[in-house]
């Protein structure tokens, strides 16, 4: 298995949003590769894509365990706020529908994290089982920061890992936590040099993969629960929020500080 986060920076360029395949290294892996370097922006096609892989996984009965990767210098930074793109031809509710997809499925997940998993991206690393990180992993719900509310069913996971407490400090300030902080707060789970990182998320999952797969199948659905019905409850408030946020000066400023990098300047209108 390669290590993709070594390629070079290059454009976000068209070709397959996301890949699937097995990992030669390691029996019963499969691995599902983000593939819009440098940065990997979440959009619905990327979710939907994602989902359907995973999906497509779970009726692969070779397929006992996967790695979420991603190609580029960053894992996902979120949503593009640099002006470049075209609008998204999507609604949020689009895109939290097929987010509660990727907790419907059965497979255990290894997300290997490096560069950016901001906003959204944070979320989807979210949506794994582990996460396995390299030391420049930086990992930030920066929803305040942008005048916004967070989405991608954080409500939900970012609590579970670290904490009531914990993710509410995250989420009120917006604040940067690097890949070493990250495992010593709960959010990450093995923190690795980046270039062992995909291959050190490889060896995880099969780790997981040598155990009965019927039987990790089932201890994964009682520990998860009700998981993916409470996202999509949160997801469903989120979404409320957000429509309502997203009238206000401050989330117009906040857009616009990231989008410049300067410090926002709040008037709680």
């Amino acid at each position: 298995m390669s290590n993709t986060p070594d390629t070079p920076d290059t454009p976000d360029t068209p070709g397959p949003i996301v890949t699937v395949a097995a990992v030669d290294e390691h029996e019963h892996v499969h691995a599902v590769q983000l593939r819009r370097p440098p940065h990997n922006y979440f959009s619905l096609d990327m979710i939907v894509a994602i989902a359907d892989a995973l999906e497509g996984l779970d009726a692969v009965d070779d397929c006992r365990a996967v790695v979420l990767c991603a190609e580029g210098k960053n894992f996902c930074a979120g949503a593009d706020f640099s002006g470049s793109g075209a609008a998204p031809a999507y609604t949020t509710a689009d895109l939290y529908r097929a987010a509660v997809r990727l907790f419907r499925t059965r497979k255990p997940i290894v997300a290997a994290v490096q560069g950016a998993a901001i906003g959204g991206g944070l979320g989807l690393a979210l949506a794994a089982d582990f996460r396995v990180v390299a030391p420049e992993a930086r990992f930030s719900a920066n929803f305040a920061r942008l005048g916004f509310h967070q989405g991608f069913g954080l409500s939900v996971t970012l609590p579970a890992l670290v904490g009531q407490q914990r993710a509410a400090e995250l989420l009120y300030t917006g604040r940067r936590v690097d890949g070493e902080q990250a495992v010593a707060i709960g959010l990450a789970d093995q923190l690795v040099p980046l270039e062992q990182l995909l291959d050190r998320a490889a060896a995880f999952a099969a780790e997981i993969a040598g155990s009965a797969p019927l039987a990790v199948e089932s201890i994964r659905a009682t520990l998860r629960g009700d998981l993916a019905d409470r996202v999509a409850v949160a997801t469903d408030r989120e979404l409320t929020e957000q429509l309502r946020l997203r009238d206000t000066r401050d989330f117009v400023e906040g857009a616009r500080a990231m989008a410049d990098r300067r410090t926002p300047r709040f008037t709680r209108t």
